[in-house]
């Protein structure tokens, strides 16, 4: 098949408006459900948009909105080896995790009702209505990696995440500030290119799923934008999207067909190993997608 750059054009741009304003009323209504419950409405709370959403790396018809819940009053340490809790002065928390989901689950179904929120492995999923699209809003605490070095004033130094506990057991941590930051600066490296071949990947997988081309399946949306984050700025800097995305899938494809070169990839936030152990993905998955996404292409 042969994607024009018409589809491209059309590929690279991000949702219509219409949807736009409901991922924005999504994230509101889950703001209104905190503030409306009466404990936690009294706890230092922050709830803010992450993902593709508030990248702006989304795509048409293919919205949802994650939305993280975060406690700041309780976090889960990262220390360097040999360092515990005591050579911190840290002491455990008082509010355990798993009450503090149910709490948030409690606030979401009072608020929304019951029958419009599921509870997940991960996250607490309110449904899409009429004016907002699905959300998965995930209840977390903060994450704090110790460098092992100190501040200026004397202070431990770390690097601020987030992190949940899902109820299958294990951690998950992410790192929204450090991957919408990265991903800010490359766009603007990049002539605004970045995204725009990111959401035309997105695209192009959602088509080839549609086609059911089996080696796009379990493709997320996070691990295109990785592959196109570990690009270099050059991918991205000739006249039409044709010959971004044939740089982009040609340089990700031959570095995927041995682990020793993508060993060291990162995911945006280059805090997080693109393919270790502890990833749902893996490079043998990786690359029969890219050489699928380039023959689908038509390139030769």
């Amino acid at each position: 098949m042969n994607i024009s750059e018409d589809t491209l054009i059309f590929w690279a741009q991000g949702p219509a408006k219409t949807e736009a304003v409901k991922c924005e009323n999504a994230e509101t209504a889950v703001k209104k459900a905190i503030a409306a419950d009466e404990i936690l409405s009294q706890l230092d709370i922050s709830v803010f948009a992450q993902g593709s959403y508030k990248a702006r790396t989304n795509v048409r018809q293919d919205s949802d909105v994650d939305i993280t819940v975060r406690y700041n009053g309780e976090f889960f340490p990262d220390y360097p080896v040999g360092r515990t809790d005591k050579d911190f002065g840290h002491v455990d928390g008082s509010l355990k995790f798993v009450d503090y989901k149910n709490m948030i689950q409690g606030a979401l179904e009072s608020y929304f009702e019951k029958a419009s929120v599921t509870r997940g492995n991960k996250a607490l999923d309110v449904h899409a209505n009429t004016y907002r699209i699905d959300a998965d809003v995930v209840p977390a605490f903060g994450h704090r990696r110790y460098t092992g070095r100190s501040n200026t004033d004397g202070t431990a130094q770390y690097l601020s995440g987030v992190a949940f506990l899902p109820d299958s057991g294990g951690m998950v941590v992410n790192w929204p500030d450090q991957t919408y930051d990265n991903g800010v600066r490359k766009n603007g490296s990049t002539g605004r290119h970045y995204k725009r071949v990111i959401r035309i990947l997105k695209n192009l997988r959602n088509k080839m799923q549609e086609d059911e081309e089996k080696a796009a399946d379990n493709i997320s949306s996070f691990l295109i934008e990785c592959l196109v984050w570990n690009c270099p700025d050059e991918a991205f800097r000739h006249d039409e999207y044709t010959d971004d995305v044939r740089y982009v899938l040609a340089y990700t494809c031959n570095n995927t067909r041995e682990d020793k070169q993508c060993f060291e990839w990162g995911e945006v936030n280059e805090l997080k190993y693109l393919f270790r152990d502890s990833q749902p993905w893996n490079r043998q998955q990786v690359n029969p997608f890219l050489n699928a996404a380039w023959n689908y292409m038509g390139y030769t």
